[in-house]
């Protein structure tokens, strides 16, 4: 099978390389500049495309059952109800939501939004929401205004790819701090502050996601959310939390979210995993100050989200039983997660390990020494399985004996079929590493991979 070619990726260091040459070609002290669309920042020298989204022509294919992407699965939505709520939305105020809005988010969703919070502990002012297009780009835009090229940044390791991707496009310094199966390790959180203190660096925030996480599907302990929070106040690190799984738990269990101990914390909400993805509409809950330098970032970047999208959001919320919505979800994704969980106990090898993600829609994968779930990858796609390998969920190359499996989108028996070829594909692995003995890894690709749909 022939894998999809590599996407070009813009190369600064190249581009000047080939300048100089032109130059000495020309002659000494000639100068030969640079190609207008060779001019790049040199922000972008670091930017990289997934190895899921090289291989993503392949990967989606009908016969490859992939278990990379996070997509929510939204066949239980109730798509006539949604219909008509499109056609009146359009007949009754397809003038005001078909024309430019406010770069803050309609004033009725964002009194919605601190109703759908409350649900997590969080008693919020709507003036203090800002609407966004997706969480994605309200994290994108808190970088923006925040960190400064160099600055340090504290994540979980691993963390989500779409965050590093932002981190490293404003050329942030990302230290990770480790979890266990209960999330983010206080001692190592205290640990990192300290070290970093007597360099003379103050990170510029934590950024955590404490339910359900993306990649490593594990729940941040109660009894560590407040001394996690106390660690920061001391140290002076300012916390923002991104909590899109935070309701899809399967126990029915709504976590308390960092937010609802710290009015402080900044934190990002997202109806993509609770409602449609495709609508793009998630929010920021950020103090006053912060709130006034983020709309005036999304207006530079946006100048308003859709109104199209938050009105119908507005109208789901009004008229639906969101909540059972959800309640719906979770059913659906717990199946699910029940199906994957199985599967890995019956076909995967000895040596291998992943957690019960009691929430979201990922399990975190680790594989016997010796196996590199990234140079796997692209056998695993010729035996018709996908997945999303470790080393693009740190920025520091680490993550090469991991690999994250989604859940959520396939049915229970494409899981197991994935599990079952996925598992054939390890075996093969392991018995070159024990005929030829572990391999001697190339130096690791320093730098982060660029997000896409397919590694959300």
């Amino acid at each position: 099978m022939t894998l999809p070619d590599r996407p070009q990726q813009p190369d600064v260091r190249r581009s000047a390389a080939a300048a100089a040459a032109q130059a000495a070609a020309a002659g000494e002290g000639a100068v030969v500049p640079l190609a207008p669309t060779e001019r790049f920042a040199t922000r972008t020298a670091g930017m990289t495309a997934s190895e899921i989204r090289a291989l993503f022509a392949v990967a989606s294919r009908p016969e490859v059952v992939s278990l990379a992407g996070g997509m929510p699965n939204l066949a239980a939505l109730p798509l006539q109800s949604l219909a008509r709520e499109v056609a009146e939305l359009v007949d009754v105020d397809g003038m005001s939501a078909l024309q430019y809005g406010s770069a803050q988010g309609v004033p009725q969703l964002r009194e919605q939004i601190c109703e759908v919070m409350r649900e997590e502990g969080i008693e919020a002012d709507p003036n203090d929401v800002v609407v966004t297009v997706g969480s994605q780009m309200a994290l994108d835009l808190l970088t923006r205004i925040f960190v400064d090229p160099g600055d340090v940044v504290l994540a979980e390791g691993p963390s989500y790819v779409g965050a590093l991707g932002s981190f490293a496009a404003y050329q942030a310094r990302v230290v990770h701090v480790a979890m266990d199966e209960h999330g983010l390790v206080p001692e190592l959180l205290h640990e990192a502050l300290e070290s970093l203190a007597r360099q003379g660096n103050v990170p510029k925030f934590l950024y955590t996601i404490p339910n359900f996480h993306n990649p490593a599907g594990v729940t941040l302990a109660h009894e560590r959310r407040p001394r996690i929070l106390e660690l920061c106040r001391r140290y002076g690190v300012m916390v923002v939390e991104d909590n899109p799984y935070g309701m899809l738990g399967f126990d029915g269990e709504v976590h308390p979210a960092l937010r609802s101990y710290d009015p402080d914390v900044l934190y990002l909400g997202s109806f993509s995993k609770t409602f449609a993805s495709g609508l793009r509409v998630g929010w920021a809950l950020v103090p006053p100050l912060v709130r006034d330098r983020l709309v005036l970032a999304a207006e530079s970047a946006t100048l308003c989200p859709p109104s199209f999208t938050q009105m119908l959001v507005s109208r789901y919320l009004s008229h639906h039983d969101w909540r059972s919505q959800i309640k719906t979800f979770s059913e659906n994704y717990r199946e699910r997660r029940d199906a994957m969980l199985a599967a890995l106990e019956t076909y995967l090898p000895e040596g291998c390990t992943w957690n019960v993600p009691d929430g979201g829609f990922f399990v975190w994968l680790t594989v016997p020494e010796g196996v590199d779930t990234k140079a796997m990858l692209p056998r695993a796609v010729t035996a018709r399985v996908a997945y999303a390998s470790g080393t693009g969920f740190y920025a520091d190359g680490f993550g090469s004996r991991q690999l994250r499996l989604s859940f959520c989108f396939p049915t229970p028996e494409r899981i197991t079929e994935g599990v079952r070829r996925l598992a054939a594909v390890l075996e093969a692995e392991m018995e070159v590493v024990r005929t030829f003995g572990t391999p001697v890894r190339p130096e690791l690709t320093r730098g982060t991979q660029s997000p896409s749909p397919d590694t959300t």
